[in-house]
């Protein structure tokens, strides 16, 4: 009879760990469509993961989770290499590894505060370097659209129901959550661009950045001016839009603004022998220079570190902590390249010094047939919503 009910409960363990695994899976792929409205459905994983009644269906319940978020990287990676889905498939398992790693470790059986505070320490470790460096799909991303314009009393308040999910209150703490969302959902609004700074979204395919000809060049000065004639004076052009920053391209750009107040801001790649820097750059017919060093590149396609561990030069540089906000034309910004929309530290660390609006550009040809660059949109909309700041979004596809 012992045997028998043994066998029974492990049974009934099985299957309520199954359903715990199917449901993560399915709420990150809502909750991560690429529609801001659906964030809040990441708020569900903490409970989930709660819920598990061993450490080995904590992991499989965070793996499900993660692997649904980033689902489109397998096809995005062949897309940049050219190549089959098995380099996309290892890369994406092995992103999986740090999230996985930490909330494996992180989870407890025993129930009360003191689980609740480990997944407090998990979602912290997730937002930072080093396991935030992978840290997608972070489900404190949601606190902008069930709190907008709280800033960062939004965050904290954010932050709380993540932690309430995990106690034994979670079915009252995702009520409160879902009467927010649907407060917030009833009077939503995207962000709009402030007044006189405008981006300008391309459709040049993986061309961008790497035609460096002189018809190409004046075909973006071309786009500025048509641009800077409806009224903004600030025009945003996508990352990598200029390719390789050389005194021959300012000098082409800086004659063509001759004359007028037109200001550009585009993305370009500056190299030297170590290495290059992906940034952001801004000319005008006075000056032009370097206005943003990207603190995160996307790892392995750009930022490399083993190469330098073994002497080699190559791959785009990390200024992890550098440059959160910079000031040009009288205006405070928050830079975001590509990458950097889909992780939590450095918006917020952008946010420590007050901007006056976000700009996120990307080049984002290679995700074509996933839903990356939406993900990459409703995250950044969640946060400047959080934050009641406008947004300036420049892509190519």
């Amino acid at each position: 009879m012992a045997a028998r009910d043994r066998s029974s409960l492990s049974s009934h363990d099985i299957a309520h760990g199954v359903v715990l695994i199917a449901l993560a899976a399915l709420v990150s792929a809502v909750a991560w469509s690429g529609d801001p409205l659906t964030l809040p459905l990441a708020m569900l994983f903490p409970a989930l993961w709660a819920l598990a009644r061993s450490r080995i269906v904590a992991a499989l319940v965070s793996a499900a989770y993660f692997l649904a978020a980033s689902r489109g990287l397998p096809q995005g990676v062949a897309n940049f290499y050219g190549s089959d889905l098995g380099p996309g498939l290892l890369l994406w398992f092995a992103a999986s590894l740090s999230f996985v790693a930490v909330h494996t470790a992180l989870w407890t059986k025993r129930p009360g505060w003191g689980r609740a505070m480990r997944f407090g320490l998990a979602a912290a470790l997730m937002a930072v370097p080093p396991f935030g460096i992978v840290g997608w799909a972070h489900p404190l991303t949601a606190a902008g659209v069930l709190f907008p314009g709280w800033s960062w009393a939004g965050l904290a308040a954010g932050a709380v129901g993540l932690i309430a999910m995990t106690t034994r209150w979670w079915p009252a703490a995702a009520i409160a959550l879902g009467g927010f969302w649907l407060l917030s959902a009833a009077s939503w609004t995207a962000p709009a661009p402030p007044e006189g700074l405008r981006g300008v979204d391309l459709d040049m395919g993986q061309s961008l950045g790497r035609d460096g000809s002189l018809e190409r060049q004046r075909e973006l000065i071309a786009t500025v001016m048509r641009t800077a004639q409806a009224g903004d004076q600030i025009v945003v052009l996508p990352e990598s839009a200029l390719g390789f920053w050389t005194p021959s391209v300012e000098r082409l750009w800086r004659d063509a603004l001759g004359g007028t107040e037109v200001t550009a801001i585009a993305g370009a790649t500056v190299i030297d022998p170590r290495g290059y820097d992906n940034v952001l750059i801004e000319i005008s017919a006075q000056e032009a220079g370097i206005l943003y060093r990207e603190r995160m590149p996307a790892p392995v396609s750009m930022w490399q570190p083993w190469r330098g561990l073994t002497g080699q030069g190559g791959g785009a540089r990390a200024h992890f902590f550098a440059n959160p906000g910079v000031e040009f034309a009288g205006w405070r910004i928050a830079p975001l390249i590509c990458y950097e929309q889909l992780v939590v530290w450095p918006i917020l660390h952008s946010m420590l010094h007050g901007p006056d609006a976000i700009v996120a550009t990307g080049n984002g040809w290679w995700t074509a047939g996933t839903s990356i660059v939406a993900i990459q949109n409703a995250s950044t909309i969640a946060w400047t919503r959080l934050f009641g700041l406008p947004l300036v979004t420049a892509f190519n596809r």
